[in-house]
């Protein structure tokens, strides 16, 4: 503990483009490596399973892959895109997969009931970006569906906010039935970061909780099972160190993601999603720090917890702010099919800091990948947009800064993202003033019983003049007789 202070000082000052570097060294050395340790992937690609493969070039090791056992019958493949990987404490504390096929949606049940895997983190949306990333394998709720010879019944689902959807189920298999429960994070688009860290670390809490004493894996998968997984095993892999005692001097976040990619191809996948993982353990050493100076949560009155709880949200959102010199969303991606070399294929809104420069510049970024072959181009694929800053009377309802499943044929008028101008999508100004006092007077009719134009669907504009209380006498001229 008494290593914290020094570790979170080092965490928050490191600059972002020392981790694009480092980010950089741990590519290079996953490749060294696994030719030193000899990692093949043979299994993986051979004829029968590489349709099983929602990508081509992200199989799993075959010194680390799961294999299943042959449940449902003795032709049964032993063959699931998944990979063990270890925990700070015990061996196979995880099992990272890509979202299942529709073909595979049997073996995924395999690989659940085979390991008694008893929660799930889904790190994805069903379709994203206009693509199917993962095929959906349990059932409406109070429904049941089989999968083969397992029959997968829905209790129910919550929503306790806006980024999570819990879901209860109970899974049959030759009359045995076991309960599990899977927590589907909404808010992460692929290839980038979600835009708070306090988010992905409750979610972690949820499961752990739920996870309990149980021996049995963690199964958590995006759509591939390498980027969005890995950062979820490295934040709860660096959590055990925590709980458990492990975390030295020479604690090294490098160190602790070369040893998951050596076990799960990928994993990690961008310079990101790298930088996100020293933002979000800084935030979780915060977290860590601020509970061993206050009293225990669970003695704390219901007022004081929630009090706790938006402190130590609104703590999240500044250090993942203040440490992270881009945070980045998904939002269109172009229709037109354009040179790789030339144009960005994304373009995503970075939201910036309070008291940021107003003026909007277009920033290359460069975004790697493990399996870029040799000579393929590292031509950007993100472009960085930032608008001006909000007010400071607006900035406590932000809108969501991406949309994790917008299509690329987005029209105007569908939602508050573009319009539309000489066949281009231009943001829209979110930092409008807001009204002032001076801009209406309010005026209430001093009779009672009465009607006033100022009342509650009124269609008045100028209150200042009242209705008259009765008729009045017409002018004399008018009541002249005409000879």
């Amino acid at each position: 503990m008494e290593l914290l202070p020094s570790l979170l000082s080092t965490l928050k000052s490191a600059d972002p483009d020392s981790l694009d570097q480092e980010y950089s060294t741990v590519r290079s050395r996953t490749i060294a490596l696994k030719k030193d340790l000899g990692l093949t992937s043979e299994d993986g690609a051979l004829k029968e399973n590489i349709k099983k493969n929602r990508y081509k070039d992200i199989l799993p090791y075959d010194q680390s892959r799961v294999v299943l056992s042959p449940l449902t019958s003795d032709s049964d493949s032993d063959y699931i895109n998944a990979s063990f990987i270890k925990g700070a404490s015990a061996d196979n504390k995880y099992i990272a997969a890509q979202a299942p096929l529709s073909s595979t949606v049997t073996d995924f049940w395999r690989l659940i009931w085979q390991n008694n895997i008893k929660v799930i983190v889904m790190a994805c949306r069903e379709v994203e970006m206009g693509k199917k990333k993962c095929e959906c394998y349990w059932s409406a709720p109070q429904q049941s569906i089989a999968f083969g010879p397992f029959t997968v019944y829905s209790q129910g689902e919550t929503r306790p906010n806006e980024d999570l959807v819990i879901r209860n189920l109970t899974v049959t298999f030759q009359q045995d039935s076991r309960s599990l429960v899977q927590y589907q994070f909404l808010s992460w688009p692929d290839h980038d970061v979600p835009y708070e860290a306090s988010g992905v670390l409750d979610l972690l809490e949820r499961a752990r909780t739920s996870q309990g004493a149980r021996t049995s894996p963690l199964l958590i998968h995006c759509s591939a099972g390498c980027g969005r997984t890995g950062v979820i095993c490295a934040l709860d892999y660096i959590h055990d160190l925590l709980v458990t005692g492990q975390i030295t001097a020479d604690f090294s976040i490098m160190k602790i993601v070369l040893e998951l990619r050596l076990q799960r191809p990928s994993a990690v996948q961008t310079k990101e999603q790298y930088q996100f993982v020293f933002t979000a353990v800084a935030c979780l050493f915060q977290r860590v720090l601020r509970s061993a100076s206050r009293p225990a949560y669970s003695n704390l009155p219901e007022g004081k917890k929630e009090e706790r709880k938006k402190n130590t949200s609104s703590s999240d959102r500044l250090s993942l702010q203040t440490n992270m010199s881009d945070t980045y969303a998904v939002v269109n991606k172009s229709r037109h099919s354009q040179p790789p070399t030339t144009s960005p294929a994304y373009s995503v809104v970075n939201k910036p800091r309070s008291g940021s420069s107003s003026s909007n510049r277009t920033l290359p970024l460069s975004h790697h990948y493990d399996n870029d072959g040799p000579g393929s181009s590292a031509a950007p694929v993100y472009s960085t947009v930032k608008p001006r800053a909000k007010p400071l009377s607006q900035q406590h309802s932000a809108t969501p800064i991406y949309d994790t499943a917008t299509p690329a044929n987005h029209r105007p008028g569908e939602g508050p993202i573009a319009s539309k101008d000489n066949g281009e999508y231009q943001l829209l100004p979110a930092d409008l003033p807001p009204p002032t006092d001076d801009d209406y007077e309010d005026v209430t009719c001093s009779a009672p019983g009465t009607a006033s134009l100022c009342s509650p669907g009124g269609i008045g504009f100028n209150c200042r003049v009242q209705k008259p209380r009765g008729p009045r006498d017409p002018p004399a001229e008018w009541s002249r007789l005409e000879r």
